[in-house]
């Protein structure tokens, strides 16, 4: 198959959820609104912003289902599902699933329970999953922080070349630039290579980077928008100063306990997606007091995602 390089931002979306914990579907189609609005031209489901290895297999399904019926008249907003990286017949299945209901592509991360031995056994995996769906774009999830599957990407591009034609790429959330480089590289850069890394956007960027998913794209687009468009005019100065920025905001997200500081930030913007279930820390009322002071010094309130399209 022609497999297709995405291009701008895709947001890594949180699932919404009611005060009582359970999943708030009703919230997507304004969820959609929000990063159409703003510029953002994909949205990958169901990782780890959206709580994906948190949901049952019925909870996967309905997210896709509520983005695949709200997103299904857009044809330029891809949506892909991340589908697990546990058990291979869950992942098959929600593959399956994914391409009935009209989504892009579907992702798979690495087994981080019973890892894989080598990066051939990691290539049976991702064949096992993208074989169920060969019309379908796959990309691999590499998020080793995550998983502790740490093998270098190229080793695995270079088990799959030739063997998996549905194989589109990887989503790649690691710090190893070496390596991301020479993914992009690869095959006269025939995969499509997704930045994960917000805070060093930058250093992507010039590496050759086109698009990129992540979490804080869903209330920080803009500030995204404008780092890309410095880098393009060859204003180093003021991408480094913008993606400063970037890290001060997650920066923020560390000091008031992790990923599920992503949906305080959602809260300030006018979208409350409710909290992340155990084991994460959620914010309490005291801290997110202390949190909103931060977040007003940071100036977030100048780059912050709106409901009303950015002007340039």
């Amino acid at each position: 198959m022609s497999i297709k390089h995405l291009e701008g931002l895709i947001a890594a979306p949180f699932t919404p959820m009611g005060a009582d914990g359970a999943l708030n579907p009703s919230l997507i189609p304004g969820y959609y609104q929000l990063l159409k609005s703003n510029g953002v031209t994909g949205a990958f489901i169901c990782g780890s912003t959206g709580e994906g290895v948190s949901l049952t297999l019925k909870e996967k399904m309905a997210v896709a289902e509520a983005w695949a019926s709200t997103t299904g008249d857009d044809p330029d907003f891809k949506v892909m599902t991340l589908l697990g990286g546990t058990c291979i017949a869950d992942c098959q299945e929600l593959a399956r699933h994914a391409q009935a209901i009209g989504l892009y592509g579907v992702s798979f991360t690495a087994p981080f329970y019973f890892k894989p031995a080598s990066v051939a056994m990691l290539a049976r995996a991702c064949q096992a999953v993208a074989g169920a769906v060969p019309d379908l774009p796959f990309y691999y999830y590499h998020i080793p922080v995550l998983t502790g599957v740490d093998f270098p990407m190229i080793e695995l591009l270079e088990a799959i070349d030739g063997r998996t034609p549905n194989f589109a790429g990887i989503k790649y959330t690691h710090e190893d630039f070496m390596d991301y480089l020479s993914c992009l590289r690869f095959r006269n850069g025939r995969y499509d290579m997704l930045w994960g890394r917000d805070e060093s956007m930058l250093s992507a960027l010039a590496l050759g980077a086109a698009g990129a998913v992540g979490s804080t794209f869903n209330y920080a687009a803009p500030l995204y928008h404008r780092l890309i468009e410095a880098f393009g005019k060859g204003d180093l100065t003021l991408a480094g100063s913008l993606q400063q920025r970037s890290i001060d905001m997650i920066r923020l997200l560390g000091k008031y306990g992790g990923i599920a500081t992503g949906k305080s930030y959602m809260k300030l913007i006018g979208m409350d997606c409710g909290d992340f279930r155990l084991p994460v820390r959620n914010m309490g009322p005291a801290d997110f007091e202390l949190f909103r002071k931060d977040v007003a010094a940071i100036g977030f309130e100048t780059f912050r995602s709106v409901t009303e399209k950015i002007k340039a």
